[in-house]
């Protein structure tokens, strides 16, 4: 099945050449022009990945995004001439999932939407399974899953899950995970991101979990270990 895209951006060539683009890759586009288009579009129909430009005439792209978010966990890039640090800080707090900035190159456009597809498949594999059960993360409720039972994470307890599992064997800097995670430079008195780890373990423990492990790798920073893998 050709995954759907839904494209919303307002400046017509552009919106022309790259719905053309990707109907030729294979995808099912359904193309907009306005925010008010592109949110009729998202209530009548789910979509595999959006692309949404955030000045968008009618309802903006990022609150689009605020509304996609309440429905459904699918990929969103976002599109802008935009180029200041806290827009794109803005788009990633509410829940995007990359941030390409104009002008771009179709090349660079396919290897990102190529890398947020494999990521999003990855994540969406059992984190762990076993003897002791499988261990999901769902995406839809932002929560990990082990033998049916939630951890109740947090949003940022979910991101750090999230962004360790899809880093299987790697030690993540501290300075990388506020990044990603908490969306915020890292500094030495800093202890955020710290009391979420601990309080993510504690949860893991809480639902059976206690196999997955978040490890402290000294000088390099934290890592997903499941101990029942050989």
């Amino acid at each position: 099945m050709p995954t759907s895209l839904l494209l919303a951006e307002d400046d017509p060539r552009l919106r022309h050449d790259l719905e053309r683009h990707f109907l030729n890759r294979g995808f099912d586009v359904q193309a907009c022009a306005t925010g008010t288009e592109a949110l009729a579009a998202m209530q009548r129909a789910d979509f595999e990945l959006v692309l949404l430009d955030i000045l968008l005439p009618g309802i903006d792209g990022l609150s689009l995004l605020d509304a996609l978010r309440k429905r459904q966990a699918v990929p969103v890039m976002l599109m802008s001439a935009l180029g200041a640090e806290q827009d794109r800080i803005s788009g990633f707090t509410r829940g995007a999932d990359d941030y390409l900035p104009k002008p771009f190159s179709l090349a660079e456009l396919d290897a990102r939407v190529d890398a947020l597809l494999r990521r999003v498949a990855f994540d969406r594999r059992p984190i762990s399974s076993g003897d002791a059960g499988e261990v999901r993360l769902d995406h839809e409720r932002q929560d990990v899953l082990y033998e049916s039972r939630a951890a109740g994470l947090t949003a940022s307890e979910f991101r750090l899950l999230a962004t360790l599992h899809a880093h299987p064997g790697e030690a993540l800097s501290k300075a990388f995970l506020y990044q990603t995670v908490l969306y915020r430079a890292y500094t030495r008195l800093d202890r955020g991101l710290d009391v979420h780890v601990c309080n993510l373990r504690r949860k893991l423990a809480d639902i059976g979990a206690q196999h997955l492990q978040i490890q402290a790798v000294r000088g390099q920073g934290y890592l997903l270990v499941d101990t029942e893998q050989p």
